[in-house]
């Protein structure tokens, strides 16, 4: 599978979101071992359904890779994610040691970023932003779940 295919997957999660009434945002985490990537697992944000402000799509992926590699760290884990993290995402995939996020939909807010960049942590993230019309794709369910909500 291309990196397109996996933000494709995350955005099929977005979809999900959007149908239940959520913030469209979907993520979708990959191992990468021996040339191999496959797919370990994938979320949609759930916050008002489960009225859990720590149910964003990051976290909840996070928990099920975790689960299923019986292990904290996803040090040969990649998180394609269809909006820019917000700062508790980007320092959870600091804390479960993702090698690199990759990135639909760039967000207004830079403090995310900078988290990624900062000497002072143990463990750095690679931060990437996807390129090509899925990239839109991304923003233009954002843009249209807030437009309906308005």
């Amino acid at each position: 599978m291309m990196s397109v295919d996996f933000m494709k997957i995350a955005l099929d999660q977005a979809k999900k979101a959007f149908a239940k009434g959520e913030v469209p945002i979907g993520a979708v985490i990959i191992q990468e071992k021996n040339c191999t990537k496959k797919i370990i697992s994938k979320a949609f944000n759930k916050r008002e359904s489960s009225q859990n402000a720590l149910d964003h799509a990051e976290i909840i992926a996070i928990k099920k890779a975790c689960k299923k590699l019986k292990s904290w760290r996803l040090d040969d884990c990649m998180m394609y994610v269809t909006l820019q993290p917000c700062i508790m995402c980007a320092g959870a995939t600091l804390n479960a040691r993702i090698k690199k996020v990759v990135i639909g939909a760039k967000s207004d807010r830079q403090n995310e970023l900078d988290i990624y960049q900062n000497n002072n942590l143990n463990h750095k993230t690679e931060i990437e932003f996807e390129q090509g019309s899925v990239t839109e794709e991304c923003s233009e369910i954002l843009k249209k779940f807030f437009s309906e909500k308005r």
